[in-house]
């Protein structure tokens, strides 16, 4: 039952002073019995007040305007999350009648929108690869660990070959990308073979003196609906299950519902956009790497800050929150 805090802090700096800033924030963990929030600080330049509402996926979502003129917006989250582990699924259920189980869902209002495959050229080529991986005696689990496995052994983890605008033609011709682009490929292989799958948001709390790729940044996954189970959290980008290590801030169909940052201002596009995110167990005080991270002003990473027009600044921002490191 670990105990993380967890700050995310995104930073706008402006040449000159912007007003109307109109931004739309997924920064608030899901709450279920297997991951708690027991503290959130959430603070915003200009001390804006936040709407919130619950979207179509369960998440919760504030929005909120800055109207005043201003050269810089700093919005800060700083979260105490208590997570719990949760068992795994069992194989005591003949696999023909859990794939039986999965073909009621097609139909289904909360199954539909995780069931249909994005196209693209090559899904005629994943398609082979999907039926070649998937045995037919393996239950949905199985299959779900089999294309995870998949998915770390033939993808190598690249920062910056891929962008928020980067095609799943692109990322099949590179086999090549960030958790974001494994999690796309993973939801889309489960896809493909009638297993409902969703994209996750979150964060990565690694074990002490344990290192995996997307900590120390926003990271991405998938979920995958495992019958008489529920959904179960699969990490391509380390070939894990996601339980007590990871925290979910939101679900989707694919990042674009999941992005925790977004909105829109009036004024120059050119500005800079900086993003820290840190990690630590609540009951450490010395040495580990993740509480030196949470103990000091986390690192800002800045994006090109050539001027840029308003679809740019959109697209750069959500890729600044969902590209990791």
């Amino acid at each position: 039952m670990p105990d993380f805090r967890i700050e995310h802090i995104t930073r706008y700096t402006y040449p000159a002073p912007v007003r109307d800033s109109a931004n739309q924030i997924i920064l608030y963990p899901i709450k279920d019995i297997f991951q708690e929030v027991t503290r959130q600080e959430l603070t915003i330049t200009g001390d804006p007040v936040i709407d919130t509402f619950i979207d179509y996926y369960g998440n919760e979502v504030g929005t909120f305007t800055h109207s005043e003129p201003h050269t810089s917006l700093t919005i800060s989250s700083r979260l105490w999350v208590t997570t719990h582990h949760r068992q795994l699924p069992g194989n005591d259920i003949f696999p023909g009648q859990q794939w039986e189980a999965l073909k009621h869902l097609a139909h289904m209002v909360p199954y539909i929108d995780f069931l249909k495959p994005e196209y693209f050229e090559g899904v005629d080529e994943l398609l082979a690869i999907v039926q070649a991986e998937k045995s037919k005696d393996d239950t949905p689990y199985q299959v779900a660990l089999r294309f995870c496995r998949y998915v770390y052994d033939n993808f190598k983890y690249i920062k910056g070959v891929t962008t928020v605008e980067t095609t799943m033609d692109e990322i099949w011709k590179l086999k090549a990308g960030v958790c974001q682009d494994f999690a796309h490929i993973l939801t889309l292989m489960l896809r493909l073979v009638n297993i409902p799958a969703r994209y996750v948001s979150g964060y990565i709390c690694t074990h002490r003196n344990t290192n995996m790729r997307g900590e120390g940044a926003t990271h991405a996954w998938a979920e995958a609906y495992i019958p008489d189970y529920g959904w179960l959290g699969i990490d391509p980008t380390n070939n894990c299950v996601a339980n007590e290590t990871h925290v979910r801030l939101a679900v989707g169909r694919n990042f674009l519902d999941c992005s925790p940052v977004r909105g829109v201002y009036k004024g120059s596009s050119d500005h800079v956009l900086e993003v820290a995110v840190s990690v630590g167990y609540e009951d450490e005080v010395h040495s580990s790497h993740s509480v030196q991270e949470e103990t000091k002003t986390p690192e800002f990473k800045p994006v090109d800050d050539r001027p840029k027009n308003s679809y740019q600044v959109y697209m750069e921002m959500l890729q600044q929150q969902q590209q990791q490191q």
